[in-house]
């Protein structure tokens, strides 16, 4: 009976110590496995790509201020000094409200257009406990034109100033070196000159960045028409450009066949051609403003 007593004893004694070890194996094995979330960051230099938007969002709490300028055609000619006398120009500021949401307004000359905006992060490419391969945003524009009616005698609606853009940006960094992205859209005009035009006009955007240096990078832009008498009307937009990045400033210089600026004025309604010497020369100047600390992105 002693004996009995004797091992039940050291069975209760054992116990804990098995459950220690069993307690320590596991954690080993969490620990094997990494249960981290390591983000990607600076898929691409800035919240614009060349024209269009790319999948960035200004940082948490930061405000960033937008200069986008746009000269004239080149084959103007001399007298209008190749394009450089005429200017086309957006202000805009933009605000991260948090991780995942941004909001932005702005001011382009082009039509005398007012646009206000948001983005969302749907998605973010990520390794580690969890694997996402590419970034998802969505982006809402609406712009109001304040243009002067073209016939103020007759009625006109406010609504008809309005139009809409939908971008769904997908992307994915490759390497420090290489950005891609493509950007199904769509626009919508409230009012159109005919009833033949179309009022929802569809593309597919694609785009892509490539470093030259850790400082430099060249930026391509593309969006194909798919709507068909917009595609009879318009020309598809391609621009080329350079991020350089000087400390708080992003600085781009590029070549567009597009004169407008925002997305419901470039992506359905370019009319320039590059074989005919339709093109345009443009940069955007990005400053930002750090309004509040964020704190750290999960997983960084």
């Amino acid at each position: 009976m002693k004996w009995n007593t004797n091992i039940v004893v050291a069975v209760l004694l054992l116990i804990p110590w098995s459950l220690v070890s069993q307690d320590n194996d596991l954690m080993d094995l969490l620990d094997e496995k990494d249960p981290t979330i390591d983000y990607t960051m600076a898929t691409f230099k800035t919240t614009l790509l060349v024209l269009g938007q790319s999948v960035e969002n200004p940082p948490n709490g930061n405000l960033i201020f937008n200069v986008q300028h746009r000269f004239g055609a080149v084959n103007s000619g001399g007298y209008d000094f190749f394009g450089l006398d005429q200017a086309n120009t957006r202000l805009g500021f933009q605000y991260g409200i948090n991780d995942w949401l941004a909001i932005g307004i702005g001011r382009s000359s082009y039509q005398k257009t007012y646009d206000g905006w948001l983005k969302v992060k749907m998605l973010r490419q990520s390794t580690g406990l969890r694997r996402m391969p590419f970034s998802v945003d969505y982006f809402g524009s609406m712009g109001i034109s304040a243009i002067k009616w073209s016939e103020p005698d007759r009625t006109n609606y406010f609504s008809s100033r309005m139009s809409f853009a939908n971008l769904l940006i997908i992307a994915r960094k490759f390497s420090p070196g290489v950005s891609l992205q493509l950007v199904p859209t769509h626009i919508h005009y409230n009012l159109v000159e005919t009833n033949e035009d179309d009022n929802n006009v569809f593309s597919m955007g694609a785009g892509g960045r490539f470093k030259i240096s850790k400082r430099v990078s060249i930026n391509l832009e593309y969006y194909y028409i798919i709507s068909e008498q917009t595609r009879k009307q318009y020309t598809d937009p391609f621009s080329i450009g350079f991020d350089i990045e000087t400390g708080g400033h992003v600085f781009q210089l590029y070549l567009t066949n597009a004169e407008g600026i925002i997305e419901h004025h470039f992506i359905s309604r370019t009319s320039g051609k590059w074989w005919n010497g339709d093109i345009h020369i443009g940069f955007n100047i990005s400053r930002t403003f750090t309004i509040k600390k964020p704190k750290k992105f999960l997983g960084e």
